[in-house]
């Protein structure tokens, strides 16, 4: 295939065109060997190769990760795109289905990395053919599902020197393929992470006035925390705390002398976000102080919210509107779902939308879950509009 010369957008088309097939088999190859945070490294070495083939200029990172420049001079705009799986069992019993037991890409980063790899294909044929008006900066980002993530360790490697705006699209299974959801403003949740360990002298169970009843507190605080919280953060701020694990004793007839609880708190706003360590971890010293018990308490800041620019979101919808047409760009929801974008928009202006993954009249799936299926349109689709993103960020802060 010729590669039309006229402009960049024809360029990106031709290019994501071509090596569509391609970029659906590095997805289902990254499905099929997925990695978990931190320990991404047949990923990146995988994402490296295949750019650096295309002439980009490559850094790997201390540990995992990648940085891949596109350009020589002008203004720099970024996108990202995440690498690490979950600790799921894959169920899709696809023939790309995951060959590491326990570990699965059941939230689409493996989607994200080879559309972020198309990208990068075709913003480097844009570069040659002398039609990039600026820099792109990929990033290849490890660590996303766990808190602290990646992001930080990124931003403190220089990622974010110089950019100017920074994009990225997340799988969406509730949304169609040909679709991409994006909202002004706020659209996730900060998400912090909370363990407590309670302790006491334990004892039989005929005789809890003579022990710390430490399982009744435990009960206390799962019940409780989430109760008072609600009530002394403002509602709006919409608080939310989920226990995932909840653990005490080995025997009915005996109280244990420790327990455990795990979770998450997530809220829509950063003002709150900003107070809440500080107000939860006096409130779990006073649910449990009556019952004797001590509690030590592992209170970890996760990913404030993404909050998308407004200039930022208008650029990626324009890049949407004209990849997808004027039907591809639909509204979304903010979610309480964390996601340590957010750390990047902190810092500079940008924007994530919400790619859609489902197939149209198909069942619908959900993240973190192990059947987690994409139509695979999306992965040339996601390669598409982040190219053109940038491209139209570039021409407008020239």
């Amino acid at each position: 295939m010729q590669i039309p010369t006229t402009d960049p957008s024809s360029t990106i088309d031709a290019v994501v065109e071509k090596c569509a097939d391609d970029l659906v088999e590095l997805r289902r190859d990254l499905h099929a060997h997925p990695e978990l945070s931190w320990d991404e490294h047949r990923t990146t070495e995988v994402v490296a190769e295949r750019l650096a083939a295309a002439g980009a200029d490559v850094r790997r990172l201390e540990g995992t990760g990648l940085l891949v420049d596109i350009g020589d001079e002008g203004p720099l705009v970024a996108l990202r795109a995440d690498l690490d799986a979950l600790p799921v069992e894959d169920t899709t019993g696809l023939p790309w289905a995951s060959t590491v037991p326990g570990v699965a890409h059941a939230c689409g980063h493996d989607v994200h990395t080879a559309g972020l790899v198309g990208a990068g294909l075709a913003l480097s044929e844009v570069h040659h053919r002398g039609q990039l008006p600026g820099r792109v900066r990929l990033l290849f980002q490890p660590a996303e599902e766990v808190m602290p993530g990646g992001a930080l360790r990124l931003i403190e490697q220089g990622a974010l020197a110089d950019v100017r705006q920074i994009f990225m699209l997340h799988c969406d299974p509730s949304l169609d393929v040909g679709e991409v959801g994006l909202r002004d403003g706020a659209l996730t949740g900060a998400a912090d992470s909370l363990a407590v360990r309670l302790a006491g002298r334990g004892g039989h169970t005929s005789r809890p006035h003579l022990t710390e009843d430490l399982t009744f507190a435990l009960g206390k605080l799962v019940v409780e925390l989430p109760a008072i919280l609600s009530r002394r953060l403002d509602p709006r701020a919409g608080a939310s705390v989920v226990w995932g694990l909840v653990r005490a004793g080995s025997a009915p007839n005996v109280i244990p002398g420790g327990g455990y609880a795990a979770g998450t708190i997530r809220m829509l706003d950063a003002g709150a976000w900003a107070d809440a360590e500080a107000l939860v971890r006096v409130l779990i010293d006073e649910i449990v102080a009556p019952y004797g018990v001590t509690a030590e308490i592992d209170y970890k800041r996760g990913v404030p919210p993404v909050v998308n620019d407004h200039a930022s979101a208008r650029l990626l919808g324009d890049a949407v509107r004209r990849v997808l047409g004027t039907d591809g760009h639909v509204p979304t929801a903010q979610s309480l779902g964390g996601e340590d974008f957010g750390w990047f928009v902190e810092r500079v202006p940008g924007a994530m939308g919400r790619l859609g993954t489902r197939t149209p009249g198909g069942p619908t799936y959900d993240l973190h879950q192990g059947n987690l299926t994409v139509d695979e349109r999306a992965t040339p689709i996601g390669a598409r509009v982040l190219a053109e993103a940038a491209v139209t960020a570039l021409v407008t802060t020239r």
